[in-house]
């Protein structure tokens, strides 16, 4: 009986606990400053033609490939079975380096300034039911920016922003989501980023491993430099295994 007791104390305890952690994930989220801007200083969208190749590999694993298969993506172990938005390049593979060419997109955003491994998966529901309401379907990957991992060298993010892509970029009006004035909707112009493929946990770690590879790189050729903050692809939901994960870690880039 006071086994019994003590149960369902920890239970109330753990239940208590998890209504804090929303309230407080609840007061903490935040309407994003716009992105479009930082986007489009970094590389003018005058330098996107569809005519040329979206991917150029350029460093890294330079024999590791990206197949699609059966409707989704493989590299190795890796798999994406969500369909990405209309115009994005096929996913780099796991330690392959790539410059790539992004078009212009619509997207979703939401932000916050917790440890973005705790707070990407309290943004992540906001998100969700926002495309639920408007009946867009889900992409990959959940795109996250973060402000403040400068190349001096800081780890920890000062704030973020976590982005759902819409399918294509005519789906629904830009602006804000009169359900939830946390989440803006914006388009992003088109970009070229250095990107590098890496699997395991969505984690900071994963993160800054992939900054730091890329940083490297970028310091040891002279076409390429660096024109804006960070961010991540993260392209498989809590389904796939944590150390079989994909994801992409790019950095926006323009020549010299």
């Amino acid at each position: 009986m006071k086994m019994l007791g003590m149960s369902v104390i920890l239970l109330f305890s753990l239940a208590l606990l998890g209504s804090l952690g929303l309230l407080v994930a609840g007061c903490s989220l935040r309407r994003p400053a716009p992105q479009s801007e930082a986007f489009a200083s970094g590389t003018a969208a005058a330098e996107f033609d569809a005519s040329q190749p979206k991917t150029m590999r350029v460093g890294g694993d330079l024999h590791r490939t990206t197949e699609f298969v059966d409707g989704e993506y493989r590299s190795g172990v890796c798999r994406i079975t969500t369909p990405l938005p209309e115009g994005y390049p096929a996913p780099t593979p796991p330690d392959a380096i790539d410059i790539k060419r992004y078009p212009r997109v619509r997207r979703a955003e939401i932000g916050g300034t917790m440890p973005p491994d705790w707070g990407m998966n309290f943004a992540f529901f906001p998100l969700f039911n926002h495309i639920k309401r408007r009946q867009i379907a889900m992409t990959s990957p959940v795109e996250m920016n973060y402000d403040g991992l400068s190349a001096e060298g800081s780890r920890k993010p000062s704030s973020w922003t976590m982005s759902f892509v819409y399918r294509s970029p005519e789906l629904g009006p830009a602006g804000g989501d009169p359900r939830d004035d946390r989440i803006l909707i914006e388009d992003i112009p088109p970009v070229t980023v250095a990107a590098i493929g890496m699997r395991g946990a969505y984690r900071m770690k994963l993160v800054n491993e992939g900054v730091s590879r890329l940083r490297d790189w970028l310091s040891q050729q002279t076409e390429w430099e660096e024109a804006g903050q960070p961010r991540a692809l993260f392209y498989n939901g809590p389904e796939a295994p944590a150390r079989n994960k994909w994801a992409e870690i790019q950095i926006p880039v323009r020549r010299r």
